[in-house]
């Protein structure tokens, strides 16, 4: 079947599921990848992870005093231009969740590469109206891919968003973005996080704020432990809030 798949694509060739332009036959990954992927060397060649010792970084980007959790930690091995700076928009607008697929791989191995260690996996998670417009959530497949490789078990329904919220790429404004979120997750009360630790992950991390507000959640639950973990993100440099 993957020989057949192969020809097929050679004659009838799909264009590439992020930049949109159809590749020649040199222009082609392996198709150790989600099925229906479809990506050029162009866009491959633009995917380049931060150094080890530039992924990872305080949860938020502006620390406000009286945090509860000022040293919340967020893991994020790639800048958010290049490759992401056209999937993400891709996987979240345009109907590619195997380009969440690819991503949720890649983070498995470079958190497994770099030895990230959890109890469990939970995915930031959206609100009902954008899951049924969208038909799946993003940070989901990602995780449930991270999970497979990293080997740290995945469950999906652990937070749940408790309010709609604006998205927060209209949104400015830090203190409004901060103010957007805040108390918008809750655990599900069916799940027990007593005492274990948890990586909460989404798919981009900007201020941090909404990956700061699932946090509290976990630890408002129990939690021992949450490591914020993001795919990309626009804070790539080494600076006085990296751990």
């Amino acid at each position: 079947m993957g020989i057949l798949k192969k020809a097929v694509d050679l004659m009838l060739p799909r264009n590439c599921c992020v930049c949109g332009r159809f590749p020649d036959a040199d222009g082609r990954i392996p198709y150790d990848v989600p099925d229906d992927f479809h990506i050029c060397f162009d866009c491959l060649s633009g995917l380049i992870p931060q150094p080890p010792d530039r992924r990872f970084f305080l949860c938020l980007s502006e620390p406000y005093d009286g945090d509860p959790h000022p040293d919340l930690p967020l893991y994020m091995p790639f800048p958010y231009k290049g490759f992401f700076e056209k999937a993400v928009p891709s996987m979240k607008f345009h109907s590619h969740p195997e380009l969440a697929q690819f991503a949720g791989r890649l983070l498995g191995g470079l958190m497994k590469k770099d030895n990230i260690g959890a109890d469990l996996i939970v995915p930031v998670p959206l609100a009902p109206s954008r899951l049924k417009e969208r038909g799946y959530n993003q940070a989901g497949l990602i995780a449930s891919e991270a999970s497979k490789i990293c080997g740290i078990p995945y469950a999906g329904d652990v937070l749940v968003r408790v309010r709609e919220t604006e998205r927060q790429t209209e949104i400015v404004d830090n203190a409004l973005r901060s103010m957007n979120v805040h108390g918008a997750f809750k655990v599900d009360p069916s799940f027990d996080v007593e005492g274990i630790e948890v990586l909460v992950l989404d798919d981009v991390a900007t201020t941090g704020n909404t990956l700061h507000e699932a946090a509290c959640a976990l630890y408002e639950a129990g939690a021992s432990k949450v490591l914020c973990c993001a795919v990309c993100g626009n804070r790539a440099v080494l600076n006085a809030e990296s751990l």
